[in-house]
C-alpha cells in the first residue's frame, strides 16, 4: 500500500493530461488525489506496529551496485509522510481559485508530492537522491511559471543553490557506497553496519543537506524563493521541501557515520544556534511578511539541527532522545504553523498586491477571521503552550540541556523572545491601530481559505493539547537513533 500511497498522485496528475478536462474539473482531480491519499496515509498509521520499519516492499533496480527500489517507514518517516499528504491536500482545497493555467498547476504540485513522499519512504541512496534532485526540479517550475516578482532570478538562484547542494550530496552517497563491505546503496544495510568513511564522507553529506535545511551561511537562497513564489509554493517548500534536509541527517548522516558525527556533535551544535539567533534577528528587520516568515524558518531548522547535534553528545542518553524526539515533532510543527503562515501572506497578496507590513494596519476591523488565524499561527510559531510549538522546543531544549550541551540551549532560548518580539510586530503594524493605504482592499477569508488554514492551526492544537499519539510513534525511532549514533 506505500508504493500506491507514493505514486497515486503521479497517476492523478497524468489523469490531468486528458483532453477537454476543464480547469475547474482539473482541481477538483488535485483535490480527490490528495484527499485519497491523506486517507491512504491515515490507514498506514492505524496499521503501524508501533516501532521499526513497516509496510516495506523491495525490488532490483540496478543490481551491479545494489541499487532497488526499497521503501518503508518508521517512527521518523511516518509523521512527515502524514504531514506532506496534510498540506499538499490544504494547498490543492488553497488553490480552488487559481485561474493561470490551472491544469498545469495541478500536475506539477501532484508531482511533487509524489516526489516528496518517495523521498520520505525511500530506503535506498540513489532512490533518496533521485527524489531529491526532482523535488528541485519540480520547485524551480512553480517559482518560475506561477511565482511574482522577480521570479525568474529568484527560480534560478534556488536552482542552483540546492542542485549544487545535491551534488555534493551525491558524493557523499558515493562515499558510502564505496567504503561499505560488501558496496551497496542501501540505506537499511548501511545503517546496520556503518561504513568507516572519513571526515570528508560526513562533510559532502553535511554540506549537500545543509543548504536544503537551509542554516546558516548557505541559507541566501531562501528568502527570494519565498518572496516571490505562489502561496502554495512557499507553504510546500517551507513545510515539506525544507525537512527533506533535516530528515536526510536523521536518516543518513547520525545512523551511517556515527563516529564522525560524535566527533563533530559541537561544529553542528554551534551551526544550529548561529542559525537560530541569525534566523531571528535578520526576521526582526524585515517589513516584507515573506521574508520574514522565510528567515523564521531558518531560525525554526536551526532549533532541529541544534537538537539532531546533541544527538551526538556523551550525556544523558535519556535526554538525547528527548531531543531527537523534539526534533521530528518540531519537523511536524514547523511544517503545519509555516504552511499555515505562507498561506496566510498570500491571502495579503490576492487582495492587495503586497506584503509591505507599513502599508497595512487596523485589519483585525476589517478581517476579523483573517485576524484570528494569523494571531494563532503567530502564536504557534514562538511556542505559546497548548500548540505544537512548545511540545517541540520544550523536548528539544531539555533534551539538548541535558545532554550537556547548557550554553547552546541558553543561547538559543534568546530565539524564542526575539521570535515573540517579531511576531507581535508583525500583529501591531498590520492588524492593529489605525488603518493603512492598503487595508481597504483587504477582506475576510473565503471558505476555500478557511478550509485550507484552520485544518493545519487545528492539528497543531491537537498536537499541542494531546500530543500522546503522535510521540508514541516518534519515540521509539528516536530511541533506535541515539542508539545507533552511540556505536
Amino acid at each position: 500500500m506505500l508504493t500506491v500511497v507514493i505514486f497515486l498522485p503521479l497517476l492523478a496528475a497524468s489523469a490531468l493530461a486528458l483532453p477537454r478536462l476543464s480547469a475547474r474539473t482539473a482541481v477538483r482531480v488535485w483535490i480527490a488525489a490528495t484527499a485519497a491519499d491523506l486517507a491512504l496515509v491515515i490507514a498506514l498509521w492505524i496499521g503501524y506496529p508501533g516501532a521499526g520499519i513497516a509496510y516495506e516492499t523491495s525490488l532490483r533496480w540496478i543490481p551491479s551496485v545494489s541499487a532497488g527500489y526499497h521503501v518503508g517507514v518508521d517512527g521518523l518517516s511516518l509523521p512527515l509522510i502524514a504531514m506532506t499528504s496534510l498540506l499538499f491536500l490544504v494547498c490543492a482545497v488553497y488553490s480552488l481559485r487559481e485561474t493561470h493555467r490551472p491544469r498545469a498547476y495541478a500536475a506539477l504540485f501532484l508531482f511533487l508530492q509524489t516526489v516528496c513522499l518517495g523521498l520520505f519512504a525511500a530506503l535506498d541512496l540513489l532512490l533518496f537522491f533521485v527524489f531529491f534532485d526532482l523535488a528541485i526540479v519540480g520547485m524551480y517550475f512553480v517559482i518560475v511559471g506561477w511565482g511574482h516578482g522577480d521570479r525568474a532570478r529568484s527560480g534560478l538562484k534556488f536552482f542552483l543553490y540546492t542542485f549544487l547542494g545535491s551534488l555534493a550530496l551525491l558524493l557523499g552517497f558515493i562515499g558510502l557506497f564505496l567504503a561499505a563491505e560488501p558496496h551497496t546503496f542501501d540505506m537499511t544495510a548501511l545503517t546496520a553496519h556503518p561504513p568507516r568513511a572519513g571526515a570528508l564522507v560526513l562533510l559532502a553529506v553535511g554540506v549537500g543537506l545543509a543548504v536544503k535545511i537551509p542554516v546558516v551561511p548557505v541559507h541566501t537562497w531562501l528568502p527570494p524563493a519565498h518572496t516571490d513564489a505562489p502561496a502554495a509554493g512557499s507553504a510546500i517548500l517551507a513545510g515539506v521541501l525544507l525537512k527533506m534536509g533535516t530528515y536526510g541527517l536523521a536518516r543518513i548522516a547520525v545512523p551511517m557515520l556515527p563516529q564522525q558525527w560524535r566527533a563533530h556533535a559541537w561544529l553542528i551544535i554551534v551551526l544550529g544556534v548561529v542559525s537560530v539567533l541569525y534566523g531571528a534577528l535578520v526576521a526582526l528587520a524585515q517589513d516584507n511578511l515573506k521574508r520574514l516568515i522565510a528567515y523564521t524558518s531558518v531560525n525554526h531548522m536551526g532549533y532541529i539541527v541544534l537538537a539532531l547535534g546533541a544527538a551526538g553528545l556523551s550525556g544523558g542518553r535519556a535526554a538525547r532522545e528527548l531531543a531527537v524526539s523534539g526534533a521530528v515533532t518540531q519537523m511536524v510543527s514547523h511544517g503545519l504553523i509555516t504552511g499555515a503562515l505562507f498561506l496566510i501572506a498570500g491571502v495579503l497578496w490576492e487582495r492587495a498586491g503586497s506584503y509591505d507590513l507599513g502599508r497595512f494596519g487596523g485589519l483585525a476591523g476589517q478581517a476579523p477571521m483573517l485576524t484570528g488565524v494569523t494571531a494563532v499561527a503567530a502564536f504557534a510559531s514562538l511556542g505559546l503552550p497548548g500548540l505544537s510549538g512548545f511540545i517541540a522546543e520544550f523536548q528539544i531544549f531539555t533534551g539538548v540541556i541535558g545532554a550537556g550541551a547548557v550554553v547552546a540551549g541558553a543561547v538559543s532560548l534568546l530565539g524564542i523572545l526575539i521570535t515573540a518580539a517579531l511576531l507581535l510586530r508583525v500583529m501591531h503594524r498590520a492588524f492593529l491601530g489605525g488603518p493603512g493605504e492598503l487595508t481597504g482592499r483587504v477582506t475576510d477569508l473565503r471558505a476555500g481559505e478557511q478550509a485550507a488554514i484552520v485544518p493545519l492551526l487545528g492539528l497543531s492544537l491537537v498536537i499541542g493539547v494531546f500530543p500522546r499519539w503522535l510521540l508514541d510513534v516518534i519515540e521509539p525511532a528516536a530511541r533506535t537513533l541515539v542508539t545507533l549514533a552511540g556505536r
